[in-house]
């Protein structure tokens, strides 16, 4: 019940991170992605089933405030979520460079079919304006914030596995 209640909090403060604290134009034109983020955190360090669910429901939050659509981008964060924690059996705890490799490619990835569903589909064909104002900057600030907040994220899962071995014996 606590990892729930923990990783919900999460979910929540990313949200509120990327939307509220730093809304789409303010650095750059860009801004870090927190969910992408924290799924992708998720995902490596807990196995494809929490990477699946923590996108899920980050995803769903952005469909709802923001998607006329209700799924898109929760079918999105999930699926990232869910190739990521593929990663997770080759994945030690203490290397940071695999989450910031993986951080900026899912963000490349991310954005390449973000582009593809809304402007590629509509002929608007602008890919090399899109990749180095959008796609770029998003996936340098999404990589900078994993560098900065993942060890964060790193030492709750720690303290969420530490409180489940506790209640198990």
């Amino acid at each position: 019940m606590r990892r729930v209640l923990t990783i919900t909090i999460l979910i929540l403060i990313s949200f509120l991170l990327q939307t509220v604290i730093f809304p789409y134009d303010n650095l750059l034109g860009s801004s870090p992605d927190f969910l992408l983020m924290l799924t992708m955190s998720f995902g490596i360090m807990r196995g494809r089933r929490e990477g699946l669910l923590v996108g899920f429901f980050g995803g769903l939050l952005i469909d709802i405030f923001y998607n006329s659509y209700l799924g898109p981008f929760a079918m999105l964060y999930m699926v990232i979520g869910y190739v990521n924690g593929f990663f997770h059996k080759d994945y030690t705890m203490e290397d940071i460079l695999l989450p910031v490799v993986i951080s900026f490619v899912d963000s490349l990835i991310f954005h390449f079919i973000v582009f593809f569903v809304t402007y590629l589909m509509r002929n608007r064909i602008e890919f090399g304006f899109y990749f180095v104002h959008i796609i770029m900057p998003q996936a340098i600030w999404t990589t900078v914030a994993t560098a900065v907040l993942y060890r964060i994220v790193l030492s709750i899962n720690r303290r969420l596995k530490k409180k489940a071995k506790k209640v198990k014996s």
